[in-house]
């Protein structure tokens, strides 16, 4: 009387086959198989160690479409099927933007995935009144349970403060880097003679938060990577925001 079946692994796993055998038909080898079949748990198994080995690249791992001009990579996600969704982007038609804590969108000017870094649109400043188009949301506010805050390569220009200013750490001097943008760019002009300042945003400040309102300042705009003493026409408008990896 035959025995149960034995399963015998053929080489290895990468194989994806199992040699089936019974004892006393084995003359010398069990090469003499009955036959070969394919093992489903084996062929399980080599798929997921190929996901594995593929990453960020697998489909699990898949950036979004294109908006407009700009590509979209992981982990940005701007629906459901693809990207992360704790890095939530917004494409609105052909124009990709970043939402605020607060509800407001800002457009995406350019994404570095390498670096894990994006560059938003500062917000404009409204002609004749010197307040950011952000105001009513006190400026740009981030999700703190989000992987998103704002780099350090930022200089935060701000108009119209109160003089209560004159007593920080800003540089509120004639020099200061928010006097050329009064006097040279047109969105400025309408911020003239009134109390300006600069400061750059460092990791000794809130990551969160560029934060403007009635008792402070009405108005800002930012650069990034801005050298001292380099014209206002070199100037690279922006807000540069930097997200974690995904685990």
């Amino acid at each position: 009387m035959r025995s149960s079946v034995v399963i015998w692994a053929l080489g290895s796993l990468a194989k994806s086959k199992i040699g089936l055998w019974h004892e006393g038909e084995v003359e010398g080898s069990w090469v003499r198989a009955v036959g070969v079949v394919e093992s489903s748990w084996v062929r399980r198994f080599v798929a997921l160690e190929k996901s594995k080995a593929r990453g960020p690249t697998s489909e699990a791992y898949n950036g979004c479409p294109k908006c407009g001009s700009i590509d979209v990579p992981y982990p940005l996600s701007t629906d459901n099927n693809c990207g992360d969704p704790r890095y939530k982007v917004y494409c609105n038609h052909g124009i990709l933007e970043f939402l605020s804590a607060r509800g407001f969108y800002y457009k995406i000017l350019s994404i570095n995935p390498r670096a894990y870094k994006l560059i938003i649109s500062p917000p404009p400043i409204q002609k004749g009144t010197c307040h950011s188009s952000d105001f009513s949301s006190e400026g740009l506010k981030l999700d703190e349970n989000l992987p998103f805050n704002i780099s350090t390569h930022n200089t935060v220009m701000l108009f119209n403060c109160t003089d209560r200013l004159l007593y920080s750490p800003l540089n509120c001097s004639s020099t200061s880097f928010c006097r050329q943008f009064e006097e040279s760019v047109e969105e400025g002009i309408g911020c003239k003679n009134t109390l300006c300042c600069h400061y750059l945003k460092d990791s000794a400040m809130t990551s969160h938060m560029i934060r403007i309102r009635a008792i402070g300042c009405t108005a800002y705009t930012s650069m990034v990577s801005m050298k001292p003493g380099s014209s206002f026409d070199s100037w690279t408008y922006g807000i540069e925001l930097q997200w974690v990896p995904p685990n």
